[in-house]
């Protein structure tokens, strides 16, 4: 049998290939809203090089091909939500909670109000949903074998420990997707994780020192 590779190995093929071609890496310094639109000018630089285009695109005031993707904002996304049948129907509330990086936090009346939040950076939406403290765990090392061993079963969601700005541990339930995504899939996304987080509590509450639900606001 052959010895199975790891994530390790498939990095060091990918950054050799990266050089074979020519290619080297840089370190660059840059504000975080204008991440989507580095990584959307390195993908247009290879694209170029392999097609054997020279860099007559950039002008004084950057490549005159290349736009910023369409990506959502807070704002945006907020507003086109609030037209959704599904929230002016009342069984879904959202409201922005303001702070350094803004969030929406999405109410669901059909999963007793369980709260998700939403959050946008560069060119990724993560959808995300509190399970429990660390402290409800009763035995942290089978608890976290058995999520890496089952998280699978819920569909387009994982669980991470997250530490919040209180400084307590928590399990958090996410699902991510681009941040230029059609907005009934950010909505599906939104109701995937909701189910999700019912159905892993059901199937971890063993592991949990008393009977507790999903944290709440």
């Amino acid at each position: 049998m052959s010895e199975k590779k790891t994530s390790a190995f498939y990095q060091r093929q990918h950054r050799q290939r990266m050089r074979d071609q020519g290619f080297v890496k840089k370190e660059v310094w840059i504000l975080p809203r204008h991440a989507a639109l580095l990584t959307q000018y390195e993908k247009q630089l290879r694209r170029s090089a392999a097609q054997g285009l020279t860099l007559s695109g950039f002008t004084n005031g950057g490549m005159n091909a290349m736009t910023q993707p369409n990506l959502w904002a807070i704002v945006s996304l907020h507003d086109a939500l609030q037209k959704e049948a599904l929230i002016q129907s009342g069984e879904v509330t959202v409201e922005i909670v303001e702070g350094a990086d803004p969030s929406i936090l999405i109410t669901l009346s059909e999963y007793g109000d369980l709260p998700v939040y939403l959050t946008i950076a560069g060119e990724q939406i993560i959808v995300e949903s509190l399970m429990w403290p660390l402290a409800d765990i009763n035995d942290v090392v089978r608890f976290n074998d058995e999520v890496l061993r089952t998280h699978k079963l819920f569909p387009l969601s994982t669980i991470s420990l997250d530490t919040l700005p209180d400084g307590n541990e928590y399990y958090t339930m996410f699902g991510a997707l681009s941040a230029s995504s059609l907005l009934s899939n950010i909505i599906f996304e939104v109701e995937t994780l909701a189910d999700n987080v019912i159905k892993a509590a059901d199937a971890y509450g063993p592991f949990l020192n008393h009977d507790t639900s999903v944290l709440e606001g």
